[in-house]
């Protein structure tokens, strides 16, 4: 029968077709030593300034986008042969099927649908090819950017959030919800300070911007102001921690989270008790932070409000209302009073006090779901942060709408912006730590591998820029902190 001897043909040709690809590929990968080796030495005959850990490292990429393409190639004249082939075939059909010829156009259709499948296909194949190719040499060079430098191990529960002294000596500071705030030497990660003043989660910390002092807010509904007196150990050799290993994702299970025994601050120094206890709210407080010359605090909690207080005396100076539902973050400006509170419904607001006979709000509408944090930038813009997976830049001059948005595929958290260099730090839910400048271009994704990077949801970053070991802190629900040493010269170069 024609139709039989047809398709028997048709399976022999398929057959080795299949044989051919196979043999192609069999050979693409013998010769894949040698032409490595070849590839060796003639870029070690050439003269080049970068070092050689480097260009080997390109050398592998280059062989490896080679490869892919070449591997794209084969895949590509098989598809061109198999529409050929299909083409044929449906020449065939068409004097037959049901003893009826099929029109041209009728023909024509059929034939172009087949070949669009086909197409697509191939496009589909070539783009998640090239993707991986991008992919492998973005993760290799965001790698060489962005460097893990410290862990910081000793919390019983998640951290919320993380914070940089900025007097001398220069230390971190942790607030966990195994209710207590913890100081660490940066560059040996020893704890040096234990707070245990508070009786609930510890949701924030703060310093004070002249003297060694601490503010922290609690579920306990209360903020407290400590003093802290550290003595920095002196710095010993650590291992390389940047031996990345090959794969860029991990999945880890609770089983692989630190042990957060609580050896790393069980032989610290203790504080106990606050200088001054704030108590004016009637629900958890989930943040804190100092006005400019550190005379006054603001707290934001779950009650809706938000409390200006003096610190020498500890008295409530004005109470902030407006909000609709509970408060998520509060954040004041680095050298005018300012302040700005996001809210789970939806909005943040601008509170200013500049005059001390009135203070005026402003009220910036743009998110359509909780505003996680909203934080100021040295000039007259606002960065903020929030569930609804977007981060927005905003002018103080002009608040009808964002002049930048980013769009992510994670909740957004705490989020902390480079102030010298405007880049923001993206915490997100997935556990992924993103970079992007003002104008909401990304620049970096931190490392995250099974030897590297946050386990669990990340929960806030802050930036040190003056450091000269770490210049970005972020912390988690994996009971960590990490100091990341963050190449922003090359960062922006690759921009």
């Amino acid at each position: 029968m024609p139709i039989e001897s047809g398709s028997c043909a048709s399976a022999r040709q398929a057959k080795q077709k299949r044989k051919s690809h196979s043999l192609s590929i069999r050979r693409t990968n013998s010769s894949e030593q040698e032409r490595a080796g070849l590839q060796r030495d003639m870029l070690e005959g050439q003269d080049s300034k970068l070092p050689s850990s480097v260009r080997n490292t390109l050398l592998e990429l280059f062989g490896q986008i080679e490869r892919e393409f070449e591997n794209l190639y084969i895949e590509n004249l098989e598809l061109r042969r198999e529409i050929d082939t299909l083409n044929e075939r449906l020449a065939a059909e068409g004097q037959t099927i049901d003893g009826a010829e099929l029109s041209k156009g009728q023909l024509k259709t059929k034939a172009s649908h087949s070949t669009s499948q086909l197409s697509q296909k191939l496009k589909t194949t070539y783009k998640a090819s090239t993707s991986k190719i991008v992919s492998s040499f973005k993760t290799t060079t965001s790698r060489a950017i962005c460097q893990l430098v410290k862990e910081y191990v000793g919390h019983r529960d998640g951290i919320w959030d993380v914070s940089v002294a900025k007097t001398q000596p220069v230390v971190l500071g942790t607030a966990s919800a195994d209710h207590t705030a913890l100081l660490w030497s940066i560059e040996t990660g020893k704890c040096l300070v234990k707070y245990v003043g508070h009786v609930g989660s510890v949701n924030s910390i703060k310093f004070h911007p002249t003297e060694q002092v601490a503010l922290t807010a609690s579920g306990d509904q209360t903020a407290h102001i400590w003093r802290y007196i550290v003595q920095l150990p002196t710095p010993q050799p650590t291992a390389d921690c940047n031996q990345a290993s090959g794969e860029d994702e991990y999945e880890f299970s609770d089983k692989d989270e630190p042990d957060g025994d609580g050896d790393a601050s069980s032989d610290c120094p203790t504080v106990r008790a606050p200088l001054t206890s704030l108590k004016s709210h009637q629900g958890v407080v989930i943040a804190a932070d100092w006005l400019v010359g550190g005379k006054q605090a603001v707290t934001a909690s779950w009650d809706r409000t938000a409390n200006l207080y003096d610190v020498e005396t500890s008295e409530l100076v004005h109470s902030l209302t407006g909000h609709d539902q509970e408060l998520t973050h509060c954040c004041t400006h680095p050298t005018q009073r300012l302040v700005v509170t996001s809210s789970r419904d939806t909005t943040f607001r601008l509170w200013d006090f500049r005059d001390p006979s009135i203070h005026s709000v402003n009220v910036f509408q743009g998110h359509t779901d909780t505003v996680t944090s909203a934080v100021f930038t040295v000039g007259d813009n606002v960065v903020s942060g929030s569930d609804d997976r977007t981060v927005k830049v905003w002018d103080l001059k002009n608040m009808r709408s964002p002049i930048a948005t980013i769009r992510t595929d994670s909740a957004v958290n705490r989020i902390n912006v480079c102030v010298g260099q405007r880049i923001i730090a993206l915490p997100h839910d997935n556990r992924q730590v993103r970079l992007f400048d003002m104008s909401g271009v990304r620049l970096a994704r931190l490392p995250r591998s099974n030897r590297q990077g946050h386990r669990r949801m990340v929960c806030c970053s802050a930036w040190s820029e003056d450091h000269p070991i770490c210049n970005l802190f972020t912390c988690g629900f994996d009971r960590q902190a990490i100091g990341w040493n963050i190449n922003i010269p090359a960062l922006l170069q690759e921009k």
